[in-house]
């Protein structure tokens, strides 16, 4: 795994020493010597992690770490803080000002290496799906999930620690309950099913378990797809370097050295949380975009692109099963006169209204879609004619005998509806060719006086 790192220190010499130790593992580093060079690299969008010293003249590290995390070109970057750090106020500052981690002088390589890599991993998981976010952002109006990435603050998760050793866990749990909502669990096995049936933002695993490996735990969770996003922390003996290395392997997140440091403990578990639900809004971001994409805005049915690419999947499957499809366009008469007469928002008005008799009297298994303008689709699966010509009738009578309130519901106005039939001949297989056959049933009912089904025969 490669990155681009920007090591940001004012003294030469800690640069130079971040830098050796940084390409002898095959980053790509880039320096600045000052918070301005930073932040200007930084904007050039070059960079994907940052390593920032925090005592520096002029700008120091926490203000430069502020204005990283407050501007939305720059908010995403991975910020790890190195310093002593050894009073809880300046870790408390570092926090406030947004850093992601911390390392501290004199820098174990060990320590260096895995929270680089840890958080390289998490910016490219998460970097294809932002740029689509905000892509959709951009172009659906969908609200971008990073601006609220910006404000999220990583408290009020729901953690679970799984360690047998009492007086470390009274600890652990202590510092955590004061800013979320902890879990504990002694046992590995019971441990797996908690975690795999609740909701949980964070695991912190002892890899000093009694009697079990909890590497093997963590393996089990990554390999559960429940739990293969969950962040894992594990907590480890300052000997035992080689099976961090080794958990990092296995996608834990981050690790903490015995003894926990109180104030380590809250900003590893709350930058864990925070990412969490970045990575949960991007995902949310992405299932909407793809909803949208297939949904009609106004009517909230199915679009055209979904009811193709889906008809042609439920063709093939009812032909595999020697079952039939009866395909129904739908179109309302006179559609024109009530956009003419009554302006374009009551025709809005008419064609959600539309939408939603359609709904109620489909089945579940019924595919639903707004063809265009005033045109719908539905399409019925194992359903021979006589059935369907009974359930299209009865969508013409919902369509006929009640009227369409517009205006907001100050006018009342009488529509009916045409709609043309076909089934799938036991030959049939492209989907232009029935919709085509029901097409010309529908013009059969148009021209025949409307508010007609009319069935076009295989």
């Amino acid at each position: 795994m490669t990155a681009r790192v920007l090591v940001v220190d004012d003294i030469f010499a800690n640069v130079k020493l971040l830098e050796t130790r940084l390409t002898a593992e095959y980053f790509e580093v880039l320096t600045a010597m000052n918070g301005p060079d930073a932040l200007a690299l930084c904007e050039r969008g070059d960079i994907d992690i940052v390593l920032l010293d925090v005592m520096m003249p002029g700008m120091d590290g926490f203000e430069v770490c502020r204005r990283l995390k407050a501007s939305p070109t720059t908010a995403h970057l991975p910020v790890i803080m190195v310093t002593a750090l050894d009073q809880p106020s300046d870790r408390l500052k570092g926090l406030e000002a947004g850093a992601d981690d911390f390392v501290t002088k004199p820098i174990r390589e060990v320590a260096l290496l895995t929270r680089v890599r840890s958080l390289v991993r998490i910016k490219m998981m998460t970097d294809e799906l932002r740029a689509r976010a905000q892509a959709t952002s951009r172009t659906l109006g969908i609200r971008d999930p990073f601006i609220e990435a910006i404000s999220e603050p990583g408290q009020n998760g729901r953690v679970m620690i799984v360690e047998d050793r009492a007086a470390a866990l009274e600890r652990m749990q202590g510092a955590l309950s004061q800013h979320h909502t902890v879990e504990t669990e002694s046992d590995p096995q019971a441990a797996l099913l908690r975690i795999a049936e609740g909701n949980f933002d964070c695991a912190l695993i002892s890899l000093g378990l009694k009697d079990f490996d909890g590497l093997r735990l963590c393996s089990q969770l990554r390999s559960m797809e429940r739990t293969r996003h969950l962040p894992l922390v594990v907590i480890s003996d300052a000997d035992s370097d080689a099976k961090v290395l080794r958990g990092l392997d296995l996608g834990v997140n981050d690790y903490l050295m015995r003894p926990t440091d109180r104030n380590e403990l809250l900003a590893r578990v709350r930058t864990q949380v925070k990412n969490r639900r970045y990575a949960e809004r991007l995902r949310d971001n992405l299932q909407a975009s793809m909803e949208l994409a297939i949904t009609d805005p106004l009517t909230g049915l199915h679009n055209r692109r979904y009811m193709q690419s889906h008809l042609a999947a439920l063709i093939g499957e009812r032909q595999a099963r020697g079952k039939g499809v009866t395909l129904c366009i739908l179109d309302i008469d006179h559609f024109k006169a009530v956009n003419d007469s009554y302006g374009h928002d009551a025709g809005d008005e008419v064609l959600r209204e539309f939408a939603n008799r359609l709904r109620k009297h489909v089945r579940g298994v019924d595919l639903l879609a707004r063809f265009g303008g005033e045109e719908f689709v539905v399409a019925m699966p194992d359903t021979d004619s006589v059935v369907a010509f009974h359930a299209a009738e009865r969508i013409r009578r919902a369509i006929e005998n009640d009227g369409f309130a517009i205006h907001s519901g100050t006018r009342t106005i009488n529509l009916t509806c045409s709609i043309g039939m076909a089934g799938l001949a036991p030959d049939e297989s492209a989907i232009d060719t029935l919709l085509k056959r029901a097409d010309e049933a529908l013009y059969q009912a148009k021209r025949a006086g409307r508010n007609k089904v009319v069935a076009n025969a295989a």
